[in-house]
C-alpha cells in the first residue's frame, strides 16, 4: 500500500504542477506589485483601511504569485519573501529567479529577452518594459508559457513532503510494533476510517484494496492542504481552479480506466431500455461521465474559496471599523471586537470545512470508482419494461 501512494503523490504532483502552467486569470489595468479596485489604490504591504483596499487585499490573497511572500511593507519597498524559479518556453527553456522582477518593479532580462511581471502573468516586451492594450484592455503582448514553480507548486510539494514523513514513519513502525506512537496514533484511525467507511461500502470488499493508495492520497492531500490555508502562511492551494481540475482529473481517468465492461454497457446501450430510449441515454450518460469530476472540482474549489473570502472579509472589516471613526470610539472598538469574535468562529467551522471537504472528495471519488467497477448480477433477464424477471412464473404471472 505504501509503493501505491507513493505513486499516486508522484502523478498528483505532475497534474497539479502542469495545471498551474499559463493558468488564465483576468487582468485589471495595473501592474503586478499593486492593486487596483473601484480607483481605489492597494500596495500588497500597505494597510487595509478602507472597503475596497479589503476586496483587493482577498483579491491578492486568493491568486497564485512567482514569490513566497511572508511579510512586506511596500511603501518603504521592504520585502521578507523567497522568490521562485522562473521557468518560460520562449524559442527553448528560459530559466531564472523571480528576483529579477523586484517585485514587478522592473523588467527581468535573460539571454537578450526581456519579460514583465504584470498581474501575476509573465509577457514579452521591451527593455522598457511597455505593455499595450486592445480594445478590451487586455495585453497583447505575446505570453510564452510559463510553467515555473509558483507559491502553489511549493505548497504542494511541502504537502506532499509532510505526507510521505508521516506515512514513511508509520510504515517504519508496523514493522516493529503491532500499535503505533506518536503522531501514528492520529494517522491510523484515519486510515481504518477511510479504509472502512469510504473505500470498503463504495468500491467494495474485494476491489477496494487497489484504489486505498490514491483514496488516501487525495484524503490526506486535501485535508493538509486546507489547514494549511489556515495558517499565517496565506496559502490558497485548494481554492486554486487549476489545483483542484487536477485531482478532479485523476479521479476520472482512474474511473475511466478502471471501468468494466459493464459500466460501458451501462452507458451505451442501456440494458431494460427500449432501444429507441436506448439511443437518447447515449450523450446522456456520457455527459454524465464528464459531469462528476466537473462537481467534484467546483465543489472544493467553491467551498475553499467561499471560506477565505468570508474570513479575510471579517479580518478586513475589523480595520475598517477601527478606523471608520464616524460612528464614534465606543462603537467602533465594539464593531471590532464583534467582528473578531465572529471570525473566531469562522475560524473554528473553517477547521471542519477543512476536514468535511476532504472527506467528501474523497467519498465522492471512491463511489464514481465503485460504480465503474462494480460487478453487476446478469442471472436474471428483463421484460420489456425492465422489470427484473426471476424465472418463468414470474412472467406467467405478469402477462398471463
Amino acid at each position: 500500500m505504501f509503493r501505491a501512494y507513493l505513486k499516486t503523490v508522484f502523478v498528483a504532483l505532475i497534474f497539479i504542477a502542469f495545471s498551474q502552467a499559463n493558468a488564465e486569470e483576468p487582468t485589471q489595468d495595473h501592474d503586478a506589485h499593486d492593486t487596483t479596485v473601484d480607483g481605489a489604490d492597494y500596495g500588497e504591504g500597505d494597510a487595509v483601511n478602507t472597503k475596497d483596499e479589503v476586496s483587493a487585499f482577498i483579491q491578492h490573497h486568493l491568486q497564485d504569485s512567482h514569490y513566497f511572500t511572508l511579510f512586506e511593507k511596500a511603501e518603504d519597498h521592504f520585502f521578507v519573501s523567497l522568490p521562485l524559479p522562473v521557468l518560460l518556453w520562449d524559442d527553448g527553456l528560459q530559466a531564472f529567479s523571480a528576483s529579477k522582477f523586484h517585485h514587478g518593479e522592473t523588467v527581468a532580462e535573460h539571454n537578450g529577452n526581456y519579460y514583465k511581471l504584470y498581474h501575476g502573468k509573465i509577457y514579452k516586451t521591451d527593455a522598457a518594459g511597455t505593455i499595450t492594450y486592445d480594445e478590451d484592455h487586455h495585453p497583447t503582448q505575446a505570453k510564452p508559457f510559463d510553467f515555473s514553480i509558483t507559491k502553489n507548486v511549493v505548497v504542494a510539494l511541502l504537502v506532499s513532503l509532510i505526507m510521505f514523513f508521516l506515512f514513511k514513519g508509520l510504515a517504519k513502525q508496523y514493522k516493529t510494533r503491532s500499535i503505533p506512537k506518536g503522531i501514528g496514533r492520529v494517522l491510523e484511525p484515519l486510515v481504518i476510517y477511510v479504509r472502512d467507511e469510504i473505500a470498503k461500502p463504495n468500491v467494495g470488499e474485494k476491489k477496494y484494496r487497489k484504489f486505498m493508495g490514491f483514496l488516501l492520497t487525495v484524503f490526506f492531500f486535501i485535508w493538509i492542504a486546507n489547514l494549511l490555508g489556515l495558517t499565517p502562511l496565506g496559502t490558497n492551494l485548494t481554492g486554486n481552479i487549476a489545483v483542484t481540475v487536477g485531482l478532479a482529473l485523476l479521479t476520472y481517468l482512474i474511473t475511466t480506466f478502471s471501468a468494466n465492461k459493464d459500466y460501458w454497457k451501462h452507458i451505451f446501450w442501456m440494458p431494460g431500455v427500449h432501444w429507441i430510449m436506448k439511443i437518447f441515454f447515449i450523450p446522456i450518460e456520457l455527459v454524465g461521465t464528464l459531469t462528476k469530476p466537473f462537481a467534484l472540482l467546483v465543489r472544493l474549489y467553491a467551498n475553499i474559496t467561499a471560506g477565505h473570502v468570508v474570513l479575510f472579509t471579517l479580518l478586513g472589516a475589523i480595520t475598517v471599523a477601527k478606523t471608520d471613526l464616524s460612528i464614534g470610539t465606543g462603537a467602533s472598538i465594539g464593531y471590532g471586537v464583534f467582528y473578531f469574535v465572529l471570525a473566531v468562529f469562522i475560524t473554528l467551522i473553517e477547521l471542519l470545512v477543512a476536514f468535511l471537504q476532504a472527506y467528501i472528495f474523497t467519498l465522492l471519488s471512491a463511489l464514481f470508482i465503485g460504480m465503474a467497477v462494480a460487478d453487476h448480477d446478469h442471472e436474471h433477464e428483463h421484460d420489456e419494461e425492465g422489470h427484473e424477471i426471476a424465472d418463468v412464473e414470474d412472467v406467467r404471472e405478469r402477462f398471463v
